[in-house]
């Protein structure tokens, strides 16, 4: 996660994505730096776009106005990549948080990527896998709760246990994630292990199956052991090894 002081840039493709998730979108965002610069892209002359407006002036998002001259087209896109690699050309951001569903901008991220800038994506589920994979981490928005509704949301659906460790995708993840970053004992500390699985999967994220924190979701597959570390934290360790 990135620090507090570091700065990052929010582009939000409002044609892609509900106004009501945005301020659970910049909370989340508020964990990985400041965002300096938050933009919203679309055509404001467009009725459907009106509920937009008052959300943008309420977190201070700037609207950037983007006329749809020619049908068939995606003005809107085409002027957020534009904007977006003007900002990454100043060097002065550590982080791009790319706010949409849509699969053109994967080529956007990757080229962020290419510069070492940090690519934060944000969609909806449907969002196409080249452009969840083509981000650094991914996180459905279905996924976020406005901070306000906190105490009032019911809590998310847990996905049990048997259901868990027939979801293959996961198990081998958890698993092959546990291997890559063990020690020779065989036990690996938990937060290196959920680095490793979102380098491999960009939209990993433990709330996906309804649990808070990723040594939630560990335990609830019952296939891993997770103690305290000596020097803080947690570690985990693969319940065969044991011969569980």
């Amino acid at each position: 996660m990135a620090a507090p002081n570091e700065l990052l840039a929010v582009l939000i493709d409002a044609d892609n994505v509900p106004p009501s998730k945005i301020g659970a979108v910049l909370a989340e965002v508020a964990g990985f730096g400041t965002a300096s610069v938050k933009r919203v892209y679309g055509d404001w002359t467009r009725p459907t776009l009106g509920s937009w407006k008052t959300v943008a002036s309420e977190h201070v998002i700037q609207p950037m106005q983007q006329f749809a001259n020619t049908v068939g087209k995606n003005a809107t896109d085409s002027a957020l990549i534009i904007d977006a690699m003007d900002l990454l050309y100043t060097r002065r951001f550590h982080a791009f948080c790319i706010v949409s569903s849509d699969s053109d901008f994967t080529r956007l991220a990757s080229r962020i990527r290419e510069e070492g800038v940090t690519v934060y994506g944000f969609g909806e589920r449907k969002t196409p896998e080249a452009f969840r994979n083509a981000c650094d981490r991914f996180t459905y928005l279905e996924v976020l709760d406005e901070p306000a509704e906190e105490t009032t949301s019911p809590a998310p659906t847990r996905v049990p246990p048997a259901k868990l460790r027939s979801d293959t995708k996961l198990v081998s993840g958890l698993r092959a994630s546990v291997v890559t970053a063990s020690q020779e004992d065989g036990w690996a500390n938990l937060s290196a292990v959920g680095h490793v699985i979102r380098n491999q999967q960009p939209d990993f994220d433990s709330r996906n199956w309804g649990y808070e924190k990723l040594s939630d979701l560990v335990r609830a597959t019952e296939l891993f052991l997770v103690q305290p570390a000596p020097a803080g934290g947690l570690k985990v360790r693969d319940k065969r090894k044991n011969g569980d």
